[in-house]
């Protein structure tokens, strides 16, 4: 059996960590035996509930990259909430991943519970034509009228009626018309028959054969409930084509595999073949954007082969918490991520130290034969890991493999997530009998971590993991503090009604003139660093000082995070970001809530989780092949010699990657390829094509291209018609090329209609650019900021970057933020060249960004931004960049 962990920890070191919280645990054991597979990759476990809000809310890199399969949003036209329209975010979902798309009919209600958690009985007559009512009985049981409607929008609005599932009652053994089984479950059945034939009637009337139809819905597994229902269903031809119910508390991470096995059963007891299950909802607050706690819910749906969305516990279009500001990811992105990157694989048996036990280590196995790769994805421990691995086949992977271990450590749900760093690699490790022991180094209980295992490549996996930018990072509890106290986060506080903390502390009552958090870091080299810092600002934006060895070197700005009651205020964490020049050697770096000692800065009270110091000075990531995602016939060449472990590309043939931007601006695209003749590859990012990059004849080649890129996600897919073999890709951030883009402040711009300026006092603790807005824009087309065409006259591609504010909320909720997002159009000349929903900043003194792409065909007609049907989004600065700069360069290499 070989071992790496000399490996793992020389690679470790290389990244810095200083701030991993201090344990005293043994190291824990996975095993994962790639020999025993356990069936085919479902890959459904990261579906949402009210994932999506609006049309690109989240954005479609977000999106892709989180491969979801998987949706239950609001009925057409529905009332419970302000967006999450499934008709209206059909696109987007079904647009690469998406499979099936479920509709929560009673959700066309506006209340919660659900008319009021009563029965309806006859008392309206709805117009079917517009969903409309009047307050007179009809002779029609009115739900059955709502059943009827819903049903005919899917079937002539939707472009894929087909793709459906309609879920007709949610949670009705909670408090929606149907708590009482004994008195009340031959009204359900009879309920359930009528709608079950109402849907199936309405498809037959618009020729579109059977549909799919889940339930019951219950709130936890009911297995009385369940049998009586399948047993009446089967008896009258009613089965459910999808077996749903939730799986919400914190016990549920031991008891669900139960639950599973008695479904299992009482199916085989009735004589039904299996259904396919989904469990609709499942999770806490506590869970969402959290990879330790994420792979914990995957390991258990993928191990039984079941879909299942996680909770709605806060507001529509961020996959339930799982994604950062409009564009970003946060550490639970990228778990949804990875899970996705298993699509083609097998999974494999994995045997964690205990089994069906809350909060522990667990994980996932999977081997992709055809490309040779392994992968295996774990977390939910606070004690380092010991991966024992065996069942590597050296006919897939041959005698000596090489190993990557990237991290996702918890970085708030608001908090931007930068690429996973490798924390660990090694080159050409010999296997053993098919074994392999990997110790691994953990940061805490709610990281997630990713092994990929290839056969021994051409590319130095250990030089790449030195040549990673320097970072260092440091819990908030652990720094030196002055006047704020440290809080312990319990995880199972409150039955899971929280949000988590790195290190499971942070600290907060940051709220006098003296508060301050002292670091002292040492730094490699001199250079520009970025510093940033998870926080949580209570439902406004606001300001701490950074003083740099007792020097003034800056403030920290924090945007707005959600505070909407008390499971979210303080709970809720972002992230700020900020720009430090450092000499090589020890600094002590100070947050401070003042800048005189004096004063506090305004809404200075922010809580500190957190802190990441990285080095910016060559800030570049490099995606290797051995982490693409392959579409269309695209495969991993490992016979390629020098390049072994390629991306082959040919014709339709892509290769997908999902590369983080910390900033908005340029950044040199490198590709290192090879082709057998003269080829070229196509770049297209975020949906639109970029550059090609060209070589006229067979050779190794290093390809590069200045490219815009947005803050968070970005989707790159690369193509060669002709054929070529990809190696890596690598994006450098070129700060020096920011110049090519054109910035107006909305204030500057002409200022049509109603659209007028606001001044911000700065005791808002604002992050507007100049302290100033627009407002007023929209509900009119006359009710708009134009933009005259002064340094971006040429024709061509560029990207609109629009810094806004939206806080609009729309009726109220036992819960859910009722947000809308706001829709921003852009004309020239009077023909729209793009547009795009603008979600929820939390507050109009807090401002997001968000980026869109237009062509423009002419040279002097001017940009007009409003929305001639509702408000725009309040308008702070407004960015104008080329697409693309220069030609790309080809060398040898």
């Amino acid at each position: 059996m070989a071992t790496i962990a000399a490996a793992a920890v020389a690679a470790t070191a290389v990244t810095g960590l200083s701030g991993a919280p201090a344990r005293a645990q043994e190291s824990e054991v996975l095993a994962v035996d790639f020999a025993e597979r356990t069936g085919d990759f479902r890959g459904g476990a990261t579906g949402t509930l009210y994932g999506f809000g609006d049309e690109g809310a989240p954005t479609q890199a977000v999106v892709n990259g989180a491969h979801i399969t998987n949706s239950s949003q609001k009925a057409p036209y529905g009332t419970q909430h302000p967006s999450g329209d499934a008709i209206k975010v059909e696109d987007g979902f079904f647009a690469e991943h998406g499979e099936d798309m479920y509709i929560y009919v009673q959700d066309y209600y506006p209340e919660w519970p659900y008319n009021g958690g009563r029965r309806p009985g006859d008392d309206r007559t709805y117009d079917q034509s517009t969903g409309t009512y009047t307050e007179e009985p009809n002779g029609v049981w009115d739900f059955l009228e709502v059943v009827e409607f819903v049903a005919e929008a899917v079937a002539t609005d939707s472009d894929r009626p087909r793709d459906y599932v309609f879920i007709p009652y949610n949670e009705p053994d909670g408090g929606n018309w149907y708590p009482d089984w004994a008195n009340q479950k031959d009204q359900f059945l009879a309920d359930w028959q009528a709608v079950y034939e109402k849907i199936q009637e309405v498809w037959e009337r618009h020729g579109l054969g059977r549909a799919r139809i889940g339930g019951p819905g219950d709130t936890r597994w009911q297995p009385e409930r369940s049998a009586d229902i399948l047993q009446f269903a089967k008896d009258n031809g009613s089965l459910p084509d999808v077996f749903i119910w939730h799986e919400l508390g914190i016990d549920n991470l031991a008891t669900y595999r139960q639950h599973f096995a008695d479904y299992r059963a009482l199916e085989r007891e009735l004589g039904l073949d299996p259904i396919p299950v989904n469990i609709a909802e499942y999770g806490m607050l506590r869970d969402m954007g959290v990879p330790g706690q994420l792979v914990q819910w995957f390991a258990m749906f993928e191990d039984t082969k079941v879909d299942a969305q996680t909770a709605y516990w806060n507001y529509a279009g961020n996959l339930s918490d799982n994604s950062a500001r409009p564009n970003g990811a946060n550490a639970g992105w990228w778990m949804f991520k990875w899970y996705g990157d298993l699509d083609g694989s097998e999974t494999v048996a994995v045997t964690p130290p205990e089994l069906n036990a809350v909060d522990t280590l667990q994980g996932i196995g999977a081997i992709d034969e055809a490309n040779r790769r392994a992968t295996v994805l774990f977390g939910g421990t606070g004690a380092d890991v010991t991966l024992d691995l065996s069942g590597l086949d050296p006919s897939v992977f041959g005698s000596a493999v090489d190993v990557e271990v990237r991290e996702a450590a918890l970085t708030g749900a608001e908090g931007l997530a930068d690429t996973p760093r490798v924390i660990a690699a090694a080159n050409g490790v010999e296997v053993a009998d098919g074994r392999l022991t990997l110790d691994v180094p953990v940061y805490d209980r709610y990281a997630g971590y990713q092994v990929v295992i290839t056969p021994d490549g051409s590319r130095d996996v250990e030089a790449d993991a030195q040549a990673q930018p320097w970072t260092a990072a440091i819990e908030a509890e652990d720094m030196a503090l002055t006047d704020a106290v440290v809080y312990t986060q319990d995880p199972q506080a409150n039955g899971g009604w929280k949000f988590l903390a790195s290190g499971g502390r942070d600290v907060g009552s940051f709220n006098q003139a003296t508060s301050r958090a002292e670091w002292t870091v040492d730094v490699p080299e001199d250079g520009l660093y970025r510093l940033q810092v998870i926080g949580g600002a209570p439902g406004v934006p606001g300001r701490h000082a950074l003083f740099v060895d007792d020097t003034a070197a800056g403030t920290v700005q924090y945007a707005a995070d959600l505070a909407l009651n008390a499971n979210s205020r303080w709970q809720y964490r972002g992230s700020a970001e900020v720009l430090v020049d450092l000499t090589a050697g020890e600094h002590l770096l100070s947050l401070r809530s003042s800048e005189d000692g004096a004063t506090v800065l305004p809404n200075a009270d922010i809580t500190l989780d957190k802190a990441v110091l990285t080095s910016v000075a060559t800030e570049s990531t490099v995606y290797p092949a051995a982490t693409f995602r392959l579409e269309s016939g695209a495969s991993l060449d490992w016979a390629n010699g020098g390049d072994r472990g390629s991306a082959k590309l040919q014709g339709e043939a892509r290769a997908d990657l999902y590369a983080n931007a910390m900033e908005t601006g340029y950044y040199e695209i490198a590709v290192d390829w090879a082709s057998a003749k003269a080829s070229s590859l196509e770049l297209v990012v975020n949906g639109v094509p970029a550059t090609e990059l060209t070589a006229d004849r067979k050779g190794r080649w290093h390809s590069s291209a200045t490219v815009h890129l947005v803050e968070g996600i970005n989707e790159i897919r690369l193509r060669s018609p002709e054929g070529a073999t990809v190696r890596a890709l690598t994006t450098v951030r070129d700060r020096g090329a920011d110049g090519a883009a054109v910035a107006i402040e909305a204030e500057d711009a002409v200022l049509l209609g109603s659209a007028a300026v606001t001044e911000l006092a700065d005791a808002t603790g604002s992050n507007a650019s100049g302290m100033a807005y627009v407002g007023w824009v929209g509900n009119g087309a006359a009710n708009a900021v134009e933009l005259p065409r002064d340094g971006f006259a040429a024709p061509g591609d560029y990207i609109v970057t629009v810094h806004y504010a939206n806080a609009e909320l729309s009726g109220d909720h036992d819960y859910n933020p009722q947000v809308v997002d706001r829709l921003l159009q852009v004309t020239e000349g009077g023909t729209e060249v793009g547009h795009a929903y603008f979600r929820y900043t939390y507050s109009w003194d807090s401002f997001f960004q968000r980026s869109l792409p237009v062509t423009l065909t002419t040279g002097d007609q001017p940009l007009r931004l409003g929305n001639p049907d509702a408000w725009a989004p309040n308008l702070d600065r407004i960015v104008i960049s080329p697409k693309v700069i220069g030609d790309p360069v080809t060398e040898r290499r």
